[in-house]
């Protein structure tokens, strides 16, 4: 079979391509990307997604320099696996950072990683629902590490445990957002993981019918294949609270470390304000589904 067959990643850009906007001049004004989360404010919703391992897979200060990034562009910073070390140099940059834990078989793991958040003021937790299983099917192990599924009881319990704000990630269908929500969840993050699974549904596909059947107080996260302004201005307006950008950074990280980073985020701001501009959206509290058009040829 060949790769590009049911491969995720293609067929969400493909569906995010599909997607046309129509234009709105009349009444329009410059715009404002000012966001407000989890009772703070910020300057946009452009945000990193939850990298992981980048000292492993890249080369040794790739994590700093991803962090480093976040921070001059103003975006927050979100950590995929990482060891608390890692995650205490991430948060003395000054980038709002939100910890993504896996489902660790070691349950008590995860509440240490969460107390560990607290102590270093991250702005949230979550939990990565979708990493519990391997290739097979049987539990994950990443780096020694076994995995096991969330029951929502457990999620409920892991909620319950902080002051944090908890949020799942992994999320594809109004199932696990209604149980994630029922649990105690106080966010969303829509991904397929990087083609974790195979014709897995786009998030922007499922993103109408999940933000229509959970409470509209409850943020959602877009995450997978945005990479441009307008990749997260047609997310927005069809639901999104904010977008996760990852595998561009990586390259902007290789080319030009943190400034690479600040820069692609930089630009993808400037480019969802010019999609903002042309459709007539004022702020983030203006963006309108009507605007998105398609899917076309999908």
């Amino acid at each position: 079979m060949a790769e590009s067959v049911g491969n995720s990643n293609m067929i969400t850009r493909k569906y995010l391509d599909s997607l046309l906007i129509e234009t709105r001049y009349i009444n329009s004004a410059c715009p404002s990307l000012e966001m407000k989360l989890y009772g703070k404010t910020f300057s946009s919703p452009i945000m990193t997604t939850a990298l992981s391992h980048l000292d492993h897979f890249m080369f040794e200060g790739a994590t700093k320099r991803y962090a480093e990034g976040a921070a001059k562009a103003d975006a927050i910073l979100w950590i995929g696996m990482a060891e608390e070390e890692e995650v205490e140099l991430c948060a003395s940059t000054g980038a709002p950072v939100i910890e993504i834990i896996k489902p660790y078989k070691d349950r008590e793991r995860i509440y240490r990683k969460i107390r560990h958040a607290e102590e270093h003021g991250l702005l949230a937790v979550g939990i990565d629902i979708d990493h519990a299983f391997a290739e097979d099917g049987s539990p994950d192990n990443v780096f020694g590490d076994e995995m096991l599924p969330i029951g929502r009881d457990e999620l409920r319990q892991i909620c319950l445990s902080t002051r944090l704000p908890v949020i799942v990630k992994g999320v594809l269908s109004v199932y696990d957002a209604q149980e994630a929500v029922k649990a105690g969840a106080k966010g969303i993050v829509l991904s397929h993981h990087n083609n974790r699974i195979e014709y897995a549904v786009p998030p922007l596909m499922a993103l109408p019918k999940i933000k229509h059947h959970i409470p509209k107080d409850i943020p959602i996260f877009v995450d997978c294949e945005i990479r441009t302004g307008m990749d997260a201005f047609k997310a927005l307006a069809l639901g999104a609270t904010a977008v996760c950008i990852g595998r561009p950074l990586m390259t902007a990280i290789k080319k030009s470390g943190e400034e690479g980073v600040c820069e692609y985020l930089t630009q993808v701001k400037k480019e969802l304000r010019k999609a903002m501009a042309y459709t007539g959206c004022k702020d983030l509290d203006h963006m309108d589904p009507s605007i998105i058009h398609g899917p076309c040829g999908f």
